[in-house]
């Protein structure tokens, strides 16, 4: 019996979820609540979940690469990223077509073989052409209407977590990895 904290999974969005090699995510609304809180001196500050965080580490150990697409920069996000030891980062993005072509070409990836998490219509091109493509519950109805997956949880608020769980556990890794915590 599973531990995972993720709801069942229909079996065409497990198929889709267990060719993943790569899993790409946007940042303001998907790894945030999509907030921006601005300091006193301009600078733009993110608040991470910290069961998104751990989602983000379990699925790098199950060896699954992990890149962001984002349209923001922000040196709180290179924070982040550092911290969870995420190399594929691309932040202030125009065109995010473009930066998923050359990522999924450097990988050597075909669509199939890509995830990705978003929760606006600038995301939808990316989504679209992914294997598995999930969005956040306060997405348009426009970006719901193309994706594979809905998250339960919000943005900012174990969205991440599931989308991750989610690929592990149609990958058979979810439980193993989980099996050092419940010993």
């Amino acid at each position: 019996m599973s531990a995972a904290i993720t709801p069942a999974i229909a079996p065409d969005i497990e198929a889709r979820a267990r060719a993943t090699r790569l899993a790409i995510f946007d940042v303001d609304g998907v790894l945030t609540d999509g907030s921006l809180y601005f300091s006193e001196n301009g600078e733009t500050l993110k608040v991470f979940n910290i069961l998104d965080g751990h989602g983000l580490r379990m699925l790098k150990d199950g060896g699954v690469e992990i890149a962001i697409i984002t349209g923001r920069a922000s040196r709180a996000l290179e924070h982040r990223a550092r911290e969870l030891g995420i190399t594929h980062i691309s932040q202030g993005v125009q065109d995010k077509l473009q930066a998923f072509e050359t990522l999924r070409g450097k990988l050597g990836l075909i669509f199939e073989e890509v995830a990705s998490i978003g929760d606006d219509v600038v995301d939808l091109p990316i989504l679209t052409r992914c294997g598995f493509a999930a969005c956040v519950p306060a997405s348009p109805a426009l970006v719901k209407q193309r994706v594979h997956y809905v998250t339960q949880a919000h943005g900012g608020r174990g969205a991440v977590r599931e989308f991750c769980e989610v690929i592990l556990r149609a990958q058979d890794k979810l439980d193993g990895l989980l099996k050092r915590y419940l010993a």
